[in-house]
């Protein structure tokens, strides 16, 4: 494990959404590994952010943000300016109340929200801030394995599905803009993990997953260009 003493040196991580589950434990994993962490929070309660923080001083900042109000991500923009972001991660996921609803009988509004949290905002907050990413970067987003169409062979969660595999057509079209200069970019398939989100079931816990997610993403900033991986750093079918 790295020096956890920060230096003028030290990198800078952005984790948008680590209040709690697998944000918060990046950000512990990044502010353990000398890096500057920089987590978001949505509202003005008090967060497992908050006590990890306190945990480290000095190591971790916290900037509250709701990424589903431009407004908002506008003046985090203006907040950060004079800053350098090495890796910007977008950690956002929510689903339907009832997760294996079909598509032809959602809510208009709940299939609404979901694609705004899941696909929409991330990507607003990737376009809003890319420029404080350095060319030597990493600009990620937090996918899922059942975003991949291609193996989609099950069904069930299809509002979450669609909502990921949106979110992964947006990245590669990002990706494409930037394929003169490309920088390392990432959606990452975390596997099923025990959170809120994951359920008691999910074969992962999210202390044994956070440390190899974040080697991942270490090494993902060696390499250019947009992957779209499992948390085995394997390459998962779009």
């Amino acid at each position: 494990m790295a020096s956890n003493l920060l230096t003028p040196l030290s990198p800078t991580v952005l984790i948008v959404g680590a209040s709690r589950g697998l944000g918060l434990a990046l950000a512990a994993q990044f502010a353990d590994r000398g890096w500057r962490v920089i987590g978001t929070v949505r509202g003005a309660g008090r967060t497992g952010l908050h006590d990890l923080a306190e945990a480290r001083p000095g190591r971790v900042e916290i900037e509250a943000i709701d990424i589903t109000e431009p407004t908002q991500i506008a003046a985090l923009r203006q907040r950060l300016a004079e800053r350098t972001i090495d890796i910007l991660f977008v950690n956002a996921g929510i689903t339907t109340r009832d997760q294996d609803v079909r598509i032809g009988t959602v809510d208009t509004d709940e299939f609404v929200a979901v694609m705004v949290t899941n696909a929409l905002s991330p990507m607003r907050v990737i376009e809003a801030l890319e420029d404080l990413v350095p060319a030597d970067g990493m600009i990620g987003a937090m996918s899922s394995g059942q975003g991949s169409i291609a193996n989609n062979e099950q069904g069930l969660r299809e509002v979450y599905r669609g909502s990921k595999a949106a979110l992964n057509m947006f990245m590669r079209s990002f990706a494409a803009r930037e394929r003169e200069a490309p920088r390392a970019m990432l959606l990452l398939a975390p596997g099923w993990i025990r959170t809120a989100l994951g359920g008691t079931q999910a074969p992962f816990t999210i202390e044994e997953s956070a440390p190899i997610l974040a080697d991942l993403m270490l090494a993902k900033r060696q390499r250019p260009g947009l992957e779209y991986l499992d948390r085995n750093g394997k390459t998962v079918p779009w």
